[in-house]
């Protein structure tokens, strides 16, 4: 008999194709995140699991299932996953790093193209049947070139951002309590700062760091009161990052000029009265949504639950030490 793994969602069928071949799949096919009884109820029939970022596996979960030997997530984060339960119970974790970098980064630049130059207001303002020829004072924007990003958090996809900036021609600033190394600020033509210089520093503000009890409301109102009223704030790594509440009133109050959220501290849900803002884009968690990343990404869970299947460590494990319990 095949072992049986449980796929949260429908994810592209490059991974499930692998999948196929060693393992019985039982896939919810519904466009919905499942309730925690579903989820319960796949992992008490499944000894490996695929779980998306919308899927929260606690100790619940796991109790569904002794003999679980995997949670394969689809996604680079994984703080919806206990993974110290996980360990303490001898439960792989896995990831999907590396191959939304790029992606994440160009969809990054496209947000904050689209709040600098007003593109989503200018395309609702179009649709309506208000543009009657071209004005010298309509929808006016912000220029990119030449000015200052900040960017908060400088890993891989932040490194990304620096590296997009320089055929803007930008001034670019980081903040991250581990610097980078001289090479890589030379190479990037990047400078090392305090949160609060870079705050006060800079025209656009993007934010690419770990969601982790230090990160959590990073930015808040007494962040956004540093930053200049012609600054842009943009997010595409983890809602709870910012204050949403706070982003919202400094928004409408025009404390800050602009904003554009990928992501959001209460996912799907949005702050009140965000919506409807005209100084904010907003995009519905979709950073990494190209067909090639996705198909990436499924391809690497699926490699990560038979390399499980085989016996063998998976090639982008997150507690690596609970390998060592066996």
């Amino acid at each position: 008999m095949k072992p049986k793994v449980f796929v949260t969602r429908q994810i592209p069928e490059a991974g499930l194709d692998l999948l196929k071949e060693k393992c019985e799949l039982e896939i919810n096919r519904e466009d919905r995140v499942l309730t925690k009884g579903e989820l319960i109820k796949g992992v008490k029939q499944s000894d490996y699991l695929l779980s998306l970022l919308t899927d929260t596996i606690d100790a619940e979960i796991f109790d569904a299932n002794p003999n679980l030997k995997i949670v394969a997530n689809y996604a680079v984060g994984y703080n919806n996953i206990d993974v110290e339960e996980a360990t303490k119970r001898g439960i792989i974790v896995t990831n999907t790093p590396g191959v939304l970098t790029d992606t994440t980064a160009d969809f990054a630049w496209a947000l904050l193209m689209a709040i600098a130059r007003r593109v989503t207001e200018a395309d609702k303002y179009t649709r309506a049947g208000k543009f009657k020829g071209w004005g010298p004072m309509l929808l006016l924007g912000s220029d990119v070139y030449g000015k200052t990003l900040g960017i908060v958090g400088f890993g891989r996809i932040g490194r990304a951002i620096a590296k997009r900036a320089k055929g803007f021609d930008m001034k670019v600033l980081y903040y991250d309590p581990f610097r980078a190394d001289e090479e890589t600020e030379n190479l990037l033509n990047v400078k090392s700062v305090s949160l609060e210089e870079l705050l006060k520093e800079s025209d656009y503000v993007s934010i690419h760091a770990l969601l982790i009890p230090e990160t959590r409301h990073l930015i808040g109102a007494e962040q956004l009161a540093m930053m200049k009223n012609t600054a842009y704030l943009i997010n595409a790594a983890r809602g709870p990052i910012v204050d949403e509440k706070a982003l919202a009133k400094a928004l409408k109050n025009k404390q800050i000029a602009g904003a554009a959220l990928d992501v959001y501290e209460e996912e799907p849900a949005l702050a009140p009265g965000l919506a409807g803002l005209d100084n904010v884009v907003l995009a519905p968690h979709i950073a990494s949504a190209s067909i090639e990343t996705r198909s990436k990404m499924a391809v690497i869970a699926a490699e990560n639950i038979i390399a499980c299947l085989e016996g063998k460590k998976p090639p982008t494990i997150v507690n690596p030490e609970v390998l060592e319990k066996e």
